[in-house]
Formats: structure tokens, C-alpha cells, sequence
């Protein structure tokens, strides 16, 4: 079977065919005959309309300035229609917007009628590939890499191009292409080794206004340029980089930039020198600057060597520490990039306080959209309501606003997610996972939209309008987080998960590792003290913020766990006890689980056939594996405690 169209697959609207349609297009450029395509593509799928150009056409493209560069004016009415964009990408946002419209509208092109005006809320809306040279993806559950095969760069100019497509649709505008651990090959990604495919690859993406960047090995000195030494203040080193920057832009002069993953989880960096990670970032921003260049600096750094006796250290505090004390040192083409919680993209976490902290750093916020620790893409875990929360959290550090969409507004700021993509035929391994891609992208272009709003845009897009479907998956997309979080790691404690490759439950899996990923349950209670009289880590946030995460009487209960260790027998707000609360929330959660999969059996006389058994094979897996990590974290606790569930469920001893 081919690879699907996801959410362009413009299904015909029925009852609205239309004679055929006319477009004028002011201007010209790759981006614009992108726009025109993708127009004539979806008219005559909806529509069944051929496009032809004429000087005045019923749809007209252009360019006006006065528009944010990347943002849009769409007016329809009467079988008319124009689309003006701030630029040539503005336009071609204006037609996937105008085409999403229709099919949300589902009627006659005649009867359409669209005022709308947009402008990103974020400057990068990124996507990171973890994928590596050999074809295999880091935390890629999605099959094998689209980009990369046996230390050659791939180009399928068809897959790449929807690819492309898929991105701009929903607002995408730059991505990394290779895992920010550079290994092996990668390392020479930044060398004429590869430079030729890697110019079809700025064509490609470029004809729909992405940017491609590329991760690279910050001890490229010593492994490519026979140095001894990638201390970023050496003067030889920062001589060895310009020299590459002047070559690496000599034959891509579209690229975006680096990014860079260093001093974290065994990668060297600046720090193996004494230096700062300044110091790191902005020997390569000045190296890069010449040719418009930006470097992305991962701020995913801290001690993986940690001794789990010391109950003092907390991975957690690491990356505040290391870049809090640098703030309004880095260089003005470098964004630090931070993930959304201070440990690693957990079902839940309070929002990193270095969001907030920084108040004179370009930063961008990470996502993880691959699922690694909320279902691997085998449990359908729909996480933009998790990242809207996120969005909206008020850090306090500004009087005006300090939610988290106002402080990665602007110039060198934005939104970053762990991409989802292999080349497995629906993309994203669970054919439900590609609404966690769209919704990133539509998020990121516009940080008000309602989860359950994009939600009905991706489930219309992709399936037509098509009822049962819609209603049906909709509210399992919808209750999917809630559900994941029930059946897996309580109370925000995090980590209950098998070492390495992070599926399935193993409690204590981490817990005497090296990692500094613990959850502490003893025999008389369970969390970590974040207090301080613990790490205190709690006052890394700003004076409210800190008091109440604090104090157990204010802290929110679904992080409680992660500031505090309780008692199994303190009593939450619902009267229960912690104890209780495991087990109830973890029957309940697999419960749910049940019920997804019955609810969507259902569905089988309105799905095709090899759609439906993909979608059933997934959804029986999530319901026996929801039903084991119920099993091994209510055992775990009875065995901690040898209290029995109140409500006599059966646990096993």
C-alpha cells in the first residue's frame, strides 16, 4: 500500500461539485507555484473543479506587506475568493487555510464564505528529527527513517514533498533533520560528503517555506578537523568553525542553522573545558552570523552520573543552574531551547523554570510529540491539552503576562517539538498519533486554538465528513491523556517505566540508577522532597509560585508527588488517601482503555478495511497493556504497604 495522505487527503465535500474554477497568481516563485498547487489539489478533490489561470480569476493570490510576513487575509463569498499573504509563505498559509475552511464548512464552493485574518503567535514552529544515519530513529516509533538509509541521505522527492506539504499545512517552518545525538556518519553531514543531496533537500522544503537545520557534533574538531581539543575558547577551534560555517553556507546558502546537543547524556561540551555553555553557544553564533545563520542550543544538561544515596542532588535543578546565571549572555542569533518540564517530557511535570527565569535569552520551549514516555504511539494518547495547560501557565515573572505563549513570542523565539515521522504507510505508527502532529503545528501557529477544536479540524480533514468517526474518536482523543496518566505513573511522580527503551511499567526500574530519576517509595510513603527542606527545587519559580508548589495544602495534587513525599495515608482533597488514589486511578484507567477499544470496534462499517485493522490492532494492544501497568503498580504498592484496595479489587500478591 502507498504511504496516506493524512489530513490532505481532500475528500470529496458531497453534493458540492462545482464547474471548474479560475486563479490568478501575482507574482511567481517556488512558494507561490506551491500555493497554486496545493490549491488546484484540494479544489478538485472537495470540489471536483479544475483550476486555470486567467489575468482576473475567481480566486486570486497575493502578496500585500503590509501583512506579519507569515500571516494571512482570506475573503470568500459568492464563488469568489482572495487570499493575500505578508509574503510568498503567507499566501501558501492562506490556501491550507482556506482549503481546512471549506471542509470544516462542507458545503458548495458557492455558498463558502471565509473572513479571516491570521498572523503566527510564534516566530519558529519547529519540528526535531531524532533520526540517524543508518536509518534507525531514536525514540522513533513510526518505522525507519524517511531521510536517511545505510549513511546515505535519502531523497524520495514524492514523500519528502508531502512531507514538506504536511508541515506547511498546519504552519511548520523549520526542522532539524538528523538526532541531536550526533554519532558515527552524522558527523559529516556538515561535509561535501553529503552536501548534494542536502541542497534537493533546501529546494524541497524550501518550495513550502521550511527551513532545514542540521544537529552537529560539537567535537567536530577533533573528529573532522584533526585538532586535539573542542574547547570553545581556544582560538583554533573557533578558526576551524568559520572556516566550515563559510563552506557549509557556500553550498547551502538556505540552511537555518545548527542545533546543538552538548555536556548532556555523554555528548562533550564546553563544560569538559570549564567553560560556560555562552561560551559554547557563541563561538559557533559568530561563526554561523555572516550567512544569517541561528543556532539552537538544547538546554537538556545535566549530571547523568548522579548517586542515588544523596537525596541533595535533583536532576531537576540542573538546567536553571547551568543557564539561569548566563542570562542576557548569549548572542542575538543563538535561542536556547527548553524542554516544557525540568525532567523529560513526563506524562506530567510542572513547567520548567527556566521558562520563566529568563528574561533576557531567546528561548524556544520543547515538546515531545513521539510519545516516548506517554505510549511509544502504540496507546493513543492525544497531548495537546497537556500542551495548551502548559502554554497557559502563568509563571509570575512578568507583571503583564507571564503565561508561557507570551514569553516565546517574538524575534528568536517559539515552540520546538520531537517529531513523530517514519516511513511506516501512516506516518505516525498509530494512525490516531498524526493528530499529536497536527496539533503541534496548529498550536504552534496559533497558541489560543482549543485542543478539542483542532481536534474536529484533524479528525473532518482526515476521515471527510464522515459522523460516527468523528464523534466516536474525538471523545476517545479527548479523554486519552487522562486516561494514560491513570493507568501509568501517579500523582506526577514520573518514571515507573523499563530502563532504556522507557515502555512498560517497571517501578523501580530507575530508581538506584545513575539518572537522578527517582520517585523514592518506601514503606511508609512515596515523592520526592522538593521543599527546602529537600532539594528545593521549588524555589527555582517566583516567590508565589515557589510558596505554593511548597506547601502541601496549595500545591496542585496531580504534581503533589513531585514536590513532596507523602505518607500513603495522607489524605487528598477527595477525602481518599494516596494510597487509595493508586488504585483507584489505575482500575479506572484501564477501564478506560476497555472502553476505548469497544467503543471503537463500532466503527468498523465506516472505516476502510486495512484502516480499521491497524487502528484495531493498537487499540487491543493499549487495553492488555493498560490492564498490566494496573496490575504491576497496585501490586507494587500492596506489597510496600500490604493494605488491601478499599473497594476489594483484585490485586495480586
Amino acid at each position: 500500500m502507498a504511504y496516506t495522505k493524512c489530513w490532505l487527503a481532500y475528500p470529496a465535500i458531497a453534493g458540492a461539485a462545482c464547474a471548474d474554477l479560475t486563479v490568478s497568481v501575482e507574482g511567481a516563485g517556488p512558494i507561490l507555484d506551491s500555493a497554486r498547487a496545493e490549491l488546484a489539489r484540494g479544489l478538485a478533490g472537495l470540489y471536483g473543479a479544475a483550476l486555470t489561470d486567467v489575468a482576473d480569476g475567481d480566486i486570486r493570490l497575493g502578496v500585500d506587506t503590509a501583512l506579519d510576513p507569515e500571516g494571512y487575509r482570506i475573503h470568500a463569498e459568492n464563488g469568489r475568493c482572495t487570499i493575500e499573504g505578508g509574503s510568498d509563505t503567507g499566501v501558501l498559509y492562506g490556501v491550507f487555510a482556506l482549503l481546512r475552511a471549506a471542509q470544516m464548512a462542507g458545503c458548495a464552493w458557492k455558498d463558502l464564505t471565509v473572513q479571516e485574518e491570521k498572523a503566527p503567535a510564534n516566530r519558529m514552529r519547529m519540528l526535531n528529527h531524532w533520526d540517524n544515519l543508518d536509518g534507525s530513529i531514536e525514540r522513533g516509533y513510526s518505522g525507519e527513517s524517511f531521510f536517511f538509509k545505510d549513511d546515505v541521505v535519502l531523497v524520495d522527492e514524492a514523500r519528502l514533498a508531502d512531507y514538506a506539504r504536511m508541515l506547511a499545512s498546519v504552519g511548520i517552518n523549520a526542522i532539524a533533520i538528523n538526532n541531536v545525538n550526533v554519532k558515527h556518519a552524522a558527523t559529516w553531514l556538515i561535509t561535501d560528503r553529503y552536501y548534494a543531496p542536502l541542497r534537493r533537500y533546501l529546494e524541497i522544503f524550501g518550495a513550502y517555506g521550511v527551513k532545514i537545520y542540521l544537529c552537529i557534533n560539537f567535537a567536530a574538531t577533533m573528529d573532522l578537523g584533526g585538532l586535539d581539543t573542542c574547547d570553545p575558547c581556544d582560538p583554533a577551534v573557533a578558526a576551524w568553525w568559520k572556516e566550515k560555517a563559510a563552506d557549509v553556507w557556500a553550498n547551502l546558502p538556505d540552511l537555518g542553522g545548527f542545533l546543538v546537543k552538548a555536556d548532556s547524556e555523554g555528548r562533550p561540551g564546553p563544560f569538559t573545558y570549564n567553560r560556560t555553555q555562552a561560551d559554547g553557544a557563541n563561538m559557533l553564533a559568530d561563526a554561523v552570523a555572516p550567512y544569517g545563520g541561528h543556532i539552537i542550543w538544547r538546554c537538556f544538561v545535566y549530571n547523568c552520573q548522579q548517586d542515588w544515596r544523596d537525596t541533595k542532588i535533583d536532576r531537576a535543578c540542573a538546567g536553571y543552574n547551568a543557564f539561569m546565571p548566563l542570562d542576557g549572555q548569549f548572542r542575538d542569533n543563538v535561542t536556547l531551547q527548553i524542554k516544557n518540564g525540568p525532567m523529560d517530557f513526563q506524562v506530567r511535570e510542572p513547567v520548567s523554570p527556566l521558562i520563566g527565569g529568563l528574561q533576557h535569552t531567546h528561548i524556544m520551549v520543547e515538546f515531545q510529540i513521539a510519545q516516548e514516555y506517554t505510549g511509544q504511539q502504540r496507546h493513543v494518547c492525544y497531548l495537546m491539552p497537556w500542551f495548551r495547560q502548559i502554554l497557559d501557565t502563568d509563571l509570575r515573572t512578568r507583571p503583564d503576562n507571564g503565561t508561557v505563549a507570551a514569553l516565546i513570542r517574538g524575534a528568536g523565539n517559539g515552540m520546538a517539538a520531537v517529531t513523530n515521522t517514519g516511513n511506516d504507510d501512516n506516518w505516525t505508527g498509530h494512525d490516531l498519533a498524526a493528530a499529536n502532529l497536527y496539533g503541534f503545528g496548529r498550536l504552534c501557529y496559533d497558541t489560543t486554538l482549543d485542543p478539542g477544536a483542532i481536534a474536529d479540524e484533524w479528525l473532518r480533514l482526515t476521515y471527510g465528513d464522515n459522523p460516527p468517526v468523528e464523534q466516536t474518536l474525538h471523545s476517545i482523543l479527548m479523554r486519552s491523556w487522562p486516561a494514560y496518566e491513570k493507568y501509568t505513573a501517579p500523582l506526577g511522580v514520573g518514571w515507573m517505566v523499563n530502563p532504556n527503551y522507557h515502555y512498560g511499567p517497571n517501578v523501580d526500574g530507575y530508581e538506584y540508577s545513575r539518572w537522578g530519576c527517582y520517585h523514592r517509595a518506601s514503606f511508609d510513603g512515596i515523592g520526592i522532597d522538593r521543599t527546602p527542606s529537600g532539594s528545593d527545587y521549588c524555589h527555582q519559580y517566583a516567590p508565589e509560585l515557589a510558596e505554593m508548589y511548597a506547601s502541601t495544602d496549595t500545591c496542585p495534587e496531580e504534581l503533589i508527588l513531585f514536590f513532596h513525599h507523602l505518607p500513603y495515608d495522607y489524605r487528598l482533597k477527595s477525602g481518599k488517601t494516596v494510597l487509595q488514589h493508586i488504585y483507584d486511578t489505575h482500575f479506572e484507567g484501564a477501564e478506560e482503555a476497555a472502553r476505548f477499544y469497544d467503543e471503537f470496534m463500532g466503527l468498523k462499517p465506516y472505516l476502510d478495511e486495512e484502516t480499521f485493522a491497524r487502528m484495531e490492532a493498537r487499540f487491543a494492544h493499549q487495553k492488555e497493556h493498560a490492564c498490566e501497568w494496573r496490575d504491576v503498580i497496585n501490586t507494587y504498592f500492596y506489597r510496600k504497604t500490604g493494605v488491601e484496595d478499599a473497594h476489594g479489587r483484585k490485586i495480586y500478591h
